[in-house]
């Protein structure tokens, strides 16, 4: 099968969709319920929105549980497929470290259609909105919880992997904690099959747009940005965004954050090895780890399981790891 079948089209499943009391065509008002898959929901209120998606709070009718409902707004057949991919993909995998699908439906109207995606609602929020709150209390996340949260989303990635796909915008935005600071691997509609073989200079710049539409700047790996016309792109793009998470619970930031703000080129700071502010209070191994995972050539890369290997020695030989403020 030919890689632009990353592009993955496997069918949904019927959810049954009967609104009640909309407000508007594509807007669930404040006093609007929805049914997915014969279950009522009421609408509690806005929780996000992006640039063609939007994020509310609803809670079940029969369970009086709260979730958050993803809307997409599916403006072509090509915006409904990766909608479609979405739901697909979290329905593959059943992983306490992969965020679950609780029901799905797509809206038809005026030849335009809405994806509808009812996921569980974790409170705590986002990893990177607990990391905003340590630096905004001058604080810091302590190296034990680093590892802590860093094998949880390894075990994530691992699950992707060992079948044969990759997560494509792993960030901390789309890492969700639950209270316990397990980690829940989130946004999964860049995903598509680990292993693209490029051939030739059109499939290249293929991929080249698609990863600069899908795929983060700040934690896009080197070989997305210039994509060569004979090579073969694996999941080591999703070690290189698991380098930038490990240094952004490390530091409180990406560690190409600044160069994109101050609108240099991330794709030339890439080509470097990533630099360890000094002094630095966390301990040799776990510098060494990031400084291992963060190789700018993909074939030096390490794998998922060599770093659940460093992460599980590093966690027997210092259980109780403390660390100064970084």
């Amino acid at each position: 099968m030919d890689w632009i079948s990353c592009f993955i089209h496997l069918g949904v499943g019927v959810v049954s969709y009967a609104p009640e009391r909309m407000g508007q065509t594509l807007c669930i008002c404040s006093r609007g319920s929805i049914t997915i898959d014969n279950k009522r929901y009421y609408f509690i209120q806005k929780l996000d929105e992006g640039g063609f998606s939007y994020v509310d709070l609803v809670e079940g009718v029969q369970d009086g549980r709260f979730y958050a409902l993803k809307r997409i707004l599916c403006h072509d057949r090509e915006g409904r497929q990766e909608a479609q991919t979405e739901v697909e993909m979290h329905r593959l995998f059943s992983h306490p470290n992969i965020l679950g699908l609780a029901g799905h439906t797509f809206i038809e109207r005026g030849g335009k259609s809405e994806a509808w995606i009812l996921l569980p609602y974790v409170q705590k929020g986002s990893l990177w909105s607990v990391l905003e709150k340590l630096r905004d209390k001058g604080s810091f996340m302590p190296e034990r919880r680093i590892l802590k949260v860093l094998q949880g989303i390894c075990s994530g990635l691992k699950a992707m992997h060992d079948r044969g796909y990759a997560h494509r915008d792993l960030k901390p935005t789309n890492v969700l904690l639950e209270e316990d600071d397990r980690p829940l691997l989130m946004d999964l509609g860049s995903m598509n099959r680990s292993r693209m073989e490029v051939k030739g200079t059109r499939e290249a710049m293929t991929v080249q747009d698609w990863a600069a539409q899908r795929c983060t700047i700040s934690y896009r790996a080197p070989e997305l940005f210039n994509v060569e016309s004979h090579c073969v792109i694996d999941d080591r793009t999703d070690i290189w965004s698991l380098g930038c998470v490990l240094y952004s619970m490390m530091f409180l930031e990406g560690p190409y954050d600044m160069v994109f703000q101050k609108g240099d080129s991330v794709a030339l700071a890439v080509q470097n090895p990533v630099t360890i502010p000094q002094p630095c209070s966390y301990s040799e191994g776990l510098q060494n780890l990031l400084s291992s995972i963060m190789v700018s050539n993909p074939q030096e890369r390490p794998d998922v399981n060599w770093i659940l290997d460093q992460i599980q020695d590093m966690t027997c030989s210092s259980p109780n790891t403390q660390t100064n403020m970084v």
